[in-house]
């Protein structure tokens, strides 16, 4: 008797080998090779244009590369699917409530009614939200819409979140609850992959740097020795504001 396929313990690491994404001639990325594993917090940082956002689709899946592969742990397209998520700068709001939002999201992933109603005021709970669970999204402050947002993602469990600029255009107090929750949720067992343009927030929030440069990735390392001690002439230029934004 042939025994049915199952679906491995976990979809880490997450493999990139030689990705290039092309558009209209340019290299966006360009040849990126890593390996991503459990664990630590990863924080992708580069200048405006470096394809820090890019990246994170293709990692996603919302990109195909143009040439070199995506891979994960053996698991097929539907089990990576269902066991990562993103949450963008500019999140989508379903014309509903807050509550209803994240339910949503729990009946797409085939959670019974009593049950996703349970879990996503649990997961409004726990950003902080639960007060405005009956209130329309829309109407949601900037940093209440991205709590929001990282609710709906963490109802999901999902075993890794990519965060596209969590908290750009947000006030330090708003700023401070996105961070508060992302630890959170590391805390949980989630792996985090995110990208930032605040150069504060990734001392506080990553583990570990991935530093790209025109689309390369010309440098990885601890968060502390990359602060530090760069590696490289462009990693030290961007840390001193000197290095262009192209």
């Amino acid at each position: 008797m042939i025994e049915a396929m199952r679906a491995p313990s976990t979809i880490l690491p997450l493999i990139l080998d030689r990705v290039t994404f092309t558009v209209g001639g340019r290299r966006i990325i360009d040849e990126v090779s890593m390996e991503i594993g459990a664990g630590a917090r990863t924080v992708i940082l580069g200048p405006n244009g470096a394809g820090k956002s890019v990246l994170m689709r293709l990692c996603h899946g919302l990109l195909a590369p143009t040439s070199g592969r995506v891979a994960w742990n053996g698991a097929d397209v539907m089990e990576v699917h269902r066991r990562q998520a993103m949450v963008f700068q500019r999140p989508v709001m379903l014309r509903r409530s807050a509550l209803a939002n994240v339910a949503y999201a729990l009946k797409l992933r085939g959670e019974l009614p009593d049950v996703r109603l349970r879990h996503a005021r649990a997961a409004l709970e726990s950003v902080g939200l639960a007060h405005l669970a009956e209130r329309p999204a829309r109407v949601l402050s900037g940093g209440e819409q991205q709590r929001l947002a990282l609710a709906r993602a963490w109802a999901l469990r999902p075993e890794v979140l990519f965060l596209d600029e969590p908290s750009a255009s947000l006030d330090p107090s708003a700023s401070a609850e996105i961070e508060r929750v992302i630890e959170a949720i590391h805390a949980g067992g989630t792996k985090i992959v995110m990208t930032t343009h605040n150069l504060g927030q990734a001392r506080r929030i990553a583990d570990e740097i991935l530093f790209l440069h025109q689309g390369r990735l010309i440098e990885r390392a601890p968060v502390g020795r990359f602060f530090t001690l760069p590696a490289t002439a462009e990693a030290g230029a961007f840390l001193k504001g000197e290095l262009p934004w192209t």
